[in-house]
């Protein structure tokens, strides 16, 4: 099945139900399924315009949240052509190097991208049209081979007519085919092209829709970046899959607002969301000595009545993924009753790889190994943890253009190494340890997961943001322990920044609530905030090395 088939199956059963909502011209806007389809056909004759050639090109979308994201998408994956999605906020050496990789011949891309873009088009002998979208009062001018194009007016020129319609029909993927080129955020490393084909993401979808479940009421709250493989899955092509409707926030301050409005049954979160949606709810709990009292009895669900009312009322699932959930927050919102759950996935899986249904969530565990998925624990140490390896319909063909780095990524019997060290119970529930890569072996070969660390150093009020790294000291066997920590603002605005105060603090807990030989030897404190990926993770790859003696 492909995104093909999901588009249709949506439009001819629900064609007058809502695809998606969003604001625009001063009002909220809902687009029914078969206008959704219209304007799809239309941009597609806008790729066939453009010399885009389904099979064969690629084309990549650098766009902030919007539903022309969507619509683009749509049209370039009905056809066949393979999607490049990109994050909206990659510096100019970033997008260089995935332009370049993909080899994309166009790219769809928003107006403040435009002075980048000149800057580098001459270098990118592939790519041949600039279309932007939302275009600036003044399009830059052509540079080298590539044209610039408005996406507006390419949109007003392209009428659905017979020939625009038959052109679609005519073309279509085969489930193989690959849909998106999704590039690794780059945690350690130079980023790599995913290759995720139409079944890769029938595979996630169909498994969304048989065990949350999902349906047609559906509707996916449309807060994280579309081209992060997590949002792109499930706020964008589940809802077509099952019928739903996408609903896009107006921005990150109207969330509160928009969920009022919006009423969504399901809502896509990092941890960093989660855990300000529960501060934002605390903080009304603490000022309210009724809720106070309630939840000290233990009567959060009383409380959660009127905390269901803040995500619109109709809140099915929140679904938290793309780095660690601090565990006090997945039990506060336990308490409260809202269905929280912590998820895992890697992009070259599609991204999912466990998830619970609905009522079987164990907290600090991200649930179980999808049932469509083969898996295995190999190099298991003493206390059972090891190295995740996966098999399945989601997982990616292989990275485009990258041959070395895909035979690495696979084992002989066609497991993904996922590079995460789990550990699994006897119900299934896995439990990630940490990455295989920021382990840390010290000169005993003890194993030490820096997200262990990492987790306890967080509960100090001093502290923002940690990373734990293995550090070497010249003539010496293994790696010590070495923590940098960016202490809390609040904090250091109340206690005139000390730097040796973070230190100690820090000191004290660690010796207090970790075994000695995961006691970090050495701490820095860090002014400024982390290099983050746009998944909110820190860029360990920037930072390692950097304590080495």
């Amino acid at each position: 099945m492909t995104i093909r088939n999901f588009l249709d199956a949506s439009v001819e059963r629900y064609a007058d139900r809502p695809a998606q909502r969003f604001y625009q011209g001063g009002q909220w806007v809902t687009r029914p399924y078969h206008a959704l389809k219209d304007r799809v056909i239309r941009i597609a004759a806008i790729l066939r315009d453009l010399g885009l050639r389904p099979g064969e090109d690629n084309a990549a979308i650098m766009l902030a949240n919007c539903p022309e994201w969507e619509e683009i998408y749509l049209a370039l994956a009905c056809v066949g052509i393979t999607a490049v999605p990109m994050d909206a906020r990659l510096k100019k050496r970033e997008v260089e190097h995935i332009l370049s990789d993909s080899k994309a011949r166009a790219i769809f891309a928003g107006p403040a991208f435009a002075e980048m873009l000149g800057l580098i088009v001459g270098g990118l002998p592939d790519l041949q049209t600039c279309i932007f979208v939302g275009s600036p009062e003044i399009l830059p001018e052509a540079s080298g081979n590539c044209e610039v194009k408005s996406f507006e007016a390419l949109v007003e020129a392209s009428p659905l007519n017979d020939t625009a319609k038959a052109w679609f029909d005519e073309h279509r993927p085969e489930d193989d085919s690959i849909a998106s080129i999704l590039y690794t955020s780059g945690t350690t490393g130079v980023p790599k092209g995913a290759m995720l084909t139409h079944r890769n993401f029938e595979a996630n979808a169909d498994f969304a829709k048989n065990i949350i479940p999902f349906d047609k009421d559906d509707d996916f709250l449309v807060v994280l970046p579309l081209f992060h493989a997590y949002a792109f899955m499930f706020g964008f092509l589940t809802p077509v899959y099952v019928g739903g409707c996408s609903s896009f926030v107006r921005s990150l301050k109207t969330i509160s607002e928009d969920m009022r409005i919006l009423k969504p049954t399901t809502i896509l979160a990092v941890p960093l969301l989660a855990e300000k949606m529960y501060a934002k709810i605390e903080a009304g709990i603490k000022a309210n000595p009724l809720a106070r009292f309630l939840m000290a009895i233990g009567l959060g669900k009383i409380v959660g009545k009127k905390v269901a009312a803040v995500f619109g009322g109709r809140l099915k699932v929140m679904a938290i993924g793309g780095a660690p959930t601090d565990k006090r927050v997945l039990k506060a919102f336990a308490k409260l009753g809202v269905p929280a759950i912590e998820g895992y996935g890697l992009t070259e899986c599609g991204p999912l790889v466990c998830f619970s249904p609905l009522g079987q969530y164990v907290i600090g565990t991200v649930g179980r190994v999808l049932p469509c998925m083969d898996y295995k624990v190999v190099n298991e140490d003493k206390t059972g943890a090891g190295e995740l390896y996966v098999r399945g319909p989601n997982v990616m063909k292989g990275y485009f253009r990258n041959e070395k780095a895909t035979a690495n990524a696979f084992d002989a019997d066609g497991f993904f190494k996922t590079g995460d060290i789990v550990r699994i119970d006897w119900e299934g529930n896995v439990t990630i340890c940490g990455r295989g890569k920021a382990m840390i072996v010290n000169r005993e070969g003890k194993n030490i997961y820096p997200e262990e660390i990492e987790d306890v150093v967080g509960r100090a009020p001093c502290v923002s943001a940690s990373v734990a790294i293995g550090y070497r000291v010249e003539g010496e066997v293994g790696e010590h322990v070495g923590l940098i920590v960016v202490p809390d603002e609040d904090w250091c605005k109340a206690n005139n920044f000390n730097p040796e105060a973070v230190k100690t603090a820090v000191q004290k807990l660690c010796n207090e609530q970790l075994a000695e030989y995961k006691v970090p030897r050495k701490i820095i404190v860090r002014p400024e905030p982390f290099e983050l990926t746009s998944t909110m993770k820190v860029k360990r790859v920037k930072y390692e090395g950097t304590l080495d003696e």
